[in-house]
């Protein structure tokens, strides 16, 4: 029996080949670049905003999108993490950077309130532009974080889907935000922060099936 079982040992590890490992910088670094593609697309097709060109931007804008960036970060470092195994891992981070972007959705919403126009506060075509646009500027951001994904093993499909979505729609929003016109704290609050809770969403549902393995 004992033979038997070293021959069986000997056998497996013959058919083990070298694996290079994955190294959190490399992953970010693909991450950033994804972003930054994104975020010169968008100056490329819609150009940057009178504010941002100028540097006359609102402290709402500063706020939202600083914000947004941090959650965006921090979910793509959640996400980089998952793809090496590590059962048990908690990943606060994006928790609590999400809990702080959900203030900007409870300010808009006393914007609004004090607003005599929703339309108006809001953006009216400009923020259907910017949760469309948002989203599909978060596609290239949330390609790069499933190509990383792939190479590694996700103890939790569902999570690592959700979180992806998460980080990829805020760092979309941030991209596209270059381009917006608008820079209340209504808009803000709400067409640029919806975008992360449907990609949220999307990637929570749709992802875990190519996450498997």
């Amino acid at each position: 029996m004992k033979r038997t079982t070293d021959g069986l040992i000997a056998q497996l590890a013959n058919e083990l080949q070298p694996v290079r490992p994955l190294r959190w910088r490399a992953g970010m670094a693909l991450a950033l670049a994804a972003f930054a593609m994104a975020a010169l697309a968008v100056v490329a097709l819609r150009g940057l905003s009178e504010g941002v060109a100028h540097g006359h931007v609102s402290a709402f804008f500063v706020v939202a999108n600083g914000l947004l960036l941090l959650l965006g970060l921090a979910g793509a470092s959640a996400v980089i993490a998952m793809a090496s195994p590590n059962v048990g891992a908690q990943h606060q981070g994006p928790k609590w950077a999400l809990a702080m972007v959900m203030v900007l959705p409870v300010a808009a919403a006393f914007a609004l309130l004090g607003s005599g126009s929703a339309d108006h506060s809001i953006g009216g075509l400009h923020a259907v532009y910017c949760i469309a646009l948002s989203l599909a500027t978060a596609a290239l951001v949330a390609a790069a974080l499933v190509v990383w994904l792939r190479q590694g093993a996700p103890v939790s499909a569902p999570a690592a889907g959700l979180y992806t979505g998460i980080a990829a729609g805020a760092l979309g929003s941030v991209a596209y935000g270059l381009s917006c016109p608008v820079d209340t704290i209504a808009h803000l609050g709400i067409a640029h922060v919806v975008p992360v809770a449907l990609a949220g969403a999307m990637g929570r549902i749709a992802l875990p099936a190519f996450l498997r393995w």
